[in-house]
């Protein structure tokens, strides 16, 4: 047999990647020209040098965050390197003394100093004991296997699971890929394909609720997290979890229910006779044996934890990152917790909090140079909202946000972008600051709008991934929900939302 030549097999087996890379590459160029040649212009009027720089840094994350040339955790890195060697030497705001390489880096290192980023890591630590201890697949059986089997009771499940995992698991990538395995049992216990009319359903519906119920529980997104933390700064005010909920309950149940009739009118599910569906999610629920002493701990330590979270302010003055860190602490305890310190952190998405931290420093950066209030002005400022009502001007910047959203593919680093400017926008505006408050609120829902498209949103391209539907279907349910999503803001702006104080 004539030898190969390794050197041209290794070749074929790395030539499909090459377009891939060189593209990324590429990106990572285009990034970095463009943070450069940002600096390199004049500095406008009303603008400072250290503003220029944040500028600058909003460019260069926005490009490697839409093309995703490199990872999260990587485009975190690059912002803080790149921050500090365009601050150096610039003072941070108007007068004072330029700013060495450590000064620099310590004010990119302030992010990982809020307390929304320990509040995130608790969160996940949260998320790995459901998983090590089985409580998440545990609930999901379950509720699918209580629902009955129909098109309508499915959905309805679907709905329920993702609700459930939402009051505990900030991560709506981790929710949805613990839901998934169940909706594709589901699907093939039928005897149907996962690309049958009810696995695009259920996969489409489990996308799409994951990003209602991010926008219902305070703790269920990193986005609503990092936005609470930009308002806290600005107007000097907190939300607890339970004023959270209820603010956001009127709309996300709203939502939910538009979701149920979309869902089922553009797709159609269909449903053979379900005998054997019934058996074999019988025989799932069996497999999982009765509820262990760990599940029985975990079970314990989330419902307390739901009861401190909504009587936040009401029967106790602990915060909620406060009596998150007491919830891990029970868990990581020998004979009283679930899970050991090694356990977890090999399980916890170290990447997610490193960007969350440093979208959280982009956004300081921007509000203490000044970078996001000239912003707002020569963007926002101009469509003339100062004179329209408070109606008009949450439709007006809720357009504008689901706009912005479809070249987003993270809706931390949407967050991390727009609400510093909706922030100093809201400013302007002849409303008090209370009203300002709230309007920057319900933006912070507008964040979580990852309908239209599967690349909006990781939860999205997860369910994606099954094949169980195609990007039309989405779109199709997508673009109808985000037209009711806008129309129900605007009813709740006018009516339930200034009852309750919110505008």
């Amino acid at each position: 047999m004539p030898r190969r030549n390794p050197g041209v097999m290794a070749m074929l087996l790395m030539s499909p990647g090459e377009p891939t890379s060189n593209r990324k590459l590429a990106w990572l160029g285009i990034a970095l020209a463009v943070y450069v040649a940002v600096l390199m212009l004049p500095t406008p009027a009303g603008l400072t040098a250290s503003g220029q720089v944040a500028l600058g840094l909003l460019a260069l994350v926005i490009i490697l965050w839409i093309s995703e040339c490199v990872s999260p955790a990587a485009s975190a890195i690059i912002l803080t390197g790149m921050a500090v060697l365009g601050l150096m030497g610039k003072p941070l705001t108007e007068g004072a003394r330029p700013m060495s390489s450590a000064d620099a880096l310590q004010v990119m290192l302030g992010g990982y100093s809020s307390s929304a980023v320990l509040l995130v890591a608790g969160a996940l630590f949260l998320a790995v004991a459901l998983k090590l201890t089985g409580l998440d697949r545990r609930v999901a059986l379950l509720v699918m296997s209580k629902v009955g089997i129909s098109p309508a009771r499915l959905t309805v499940g679907a709905m329920i699971v993702g609700f459930v995992l939402a009051l505990f698991i900030p991560s709506a990538t981790a929710r949805v890929g613990a839901v998934i395995p169940i909706m594709v049992g589901v699907v093939t216990a039928l005897g149907l394909p996962v690309t049958s009319s009810l696995g695009a359903t259920l996969m489409i519906v489990t996308a799409q609720a994951c990003s209602i119920f991010n926008m219902a529980v305070k703790t269920g997104a990193a986005q609503n997290l990092i936005s609470l933390n930009f308002m806290q700064g600005a107007f000097e005010r907190t939300v607890t979890w339970g004023e959270w909920f209820i603010t956001a309950l009127p709309f996300t149940l709203s939502m939910t229910v538009v979701l149920f009739f979309v869902s089922l009118m553009v797709l159609r599910p269909h449903v053979p006779p379900a005998e054997e569906a019934k058996r074999r999610l019988a025989e799932e629920v069996a497999t999982l044996g009765p509820v262990t002493l760990p599940e029985k701990r975990l079970m314990l330590v989330a419902l307390l934890l739901l009861v401190l979270w909504s009587t936040e302010g009401w029967l106790h003055p602990l915060d909620t990152t406060t009596t998150t860190q007491l919830g891990i602490a029970l868990l990581l305890m020998p004979r009283i917790g679930v899970m050991t310190w090694a356990q977890a952190e090999k399980q916890v998405p170290w990447g997610t909090i490193v960007l969350f931290a440093a979208g959280i420093a982009l956004g300081i950066l921007l509000s203490r140079t000044g970078a996001a209030s000239w912003l707002a002005g020569v963007t926002l400022g101009q469509l003339g909202l100062e004179g329209l009502s408070v109606v008009a001007v949450v439709g007006a910047l809720s357009l504008f946000s689901i706009v912005l959203h479809l070249g987003f593919a993270s809706a931390t680093g949407l967050a991390s972008t727009l609400i510093p400017i909706m922030i100093a926008f809201s400013q302007t505006l002849p409303f008090g600051a209370e009203t300002a408050f709230g309007i920057v609120m319900i933006q912070s829902f507008v964040v979580s709008f990852g309908f239209i498209l599967p690349t909006n949103a990781p939860q999205n391209m997860l369910c994606y991934g099954t094949g169980a539907f195609s990007t039309l279907q989405f779109a199709k349910v997508g673009i109808l929900m985000t037209v009711a999503g806008l129309l129900l803001l605007l009813l709740f702006s006018a009516t339930v939302w200034p009852m309750m104080g919110v505008l």
